[in-house]
């Protein structure tokens, strides 16, 4: 474990330790996707864990990880026994978003969604994405409306991310268009 390297700026939460795995000091780790590849591409994790005699933040060398039933198990460097393994139980993991895989052409990652203006064909802004929502067959954007930063329940809007009313997303502009109309919420 390192104390000295630096968090990077663009650090993103990707799972969290559920404890130890065998008396190796190996953890188990439960990531915050279905697809762990944010994980399992980083060779550093970075932990955030607040527990007295620790550090707060630290760096962690993986240096072997391997998938086991719905999440992972990970030797980390300095990490050899199991009661160390345990004393990291509850730690959130992080990596910079820099080395997060390339997505299919379509396909995203919910934090380059979030945070997104998103306006309707007419032109007219209905707000920022603050979360999406997993339904199963589809993902459904939280949106805050304008001028609202933490919306009620009844203030934001939810749209579908589905190719009927999401029309582009663009990640340069940080703009995704829809085809939307402020006024479905109201006839609903």
């Amino acid at each position: 474990m390192d104390q000295a390297q630096a968090w990077p700026e663009d650090a993103v939460e990707v799972g969290r330790i559920l404890g130890a795995f065998g008396v190796k000091g190996w953890i188990k780790v439960q990531p915050f996707s279905f697809d762990a590849s944010a994980l399992a591409a980083s060779t550093t994790w970075w932990l955030h864990l607040e527990r007295p005699g620790l550090p707060t933040r630290q760096a962690l060398k993986v240096l072997a990880l391997r998938d086991h039933g719905e999440g992972l198990v990970a030797q980390v460097e300095g990490v050899d026994g199991r009661d160390e393994a345990e004393r990291l139980r509850g730690g959130l993991l992080s990596v910079p978003r820099a080395v997060f895989p390339k997505t299919p052409d379509g396909e995203y990652y919910w934090i380059d969604l979030i945070g997104l203006q998103v306006v309707n064909t007419q032109g007219q802004d209905l707000g920022k994405v603050i979360d999406l929502i997993d339904t199963g067959p589809h993902c459904v954007f939280r949106i805050a409306p304008p001028g609202i930063e933490q919306p009620s329940p009844k203030q934001e809007r939810l749209i579908p991310f589905v190719g009927a009313y999401v029309l582009d997303v663009d990640l340069a502009a940080k703009q995704i268009k829809v085809d939307w109309s402020p006024d479905w919420e109201s006839e609903a």
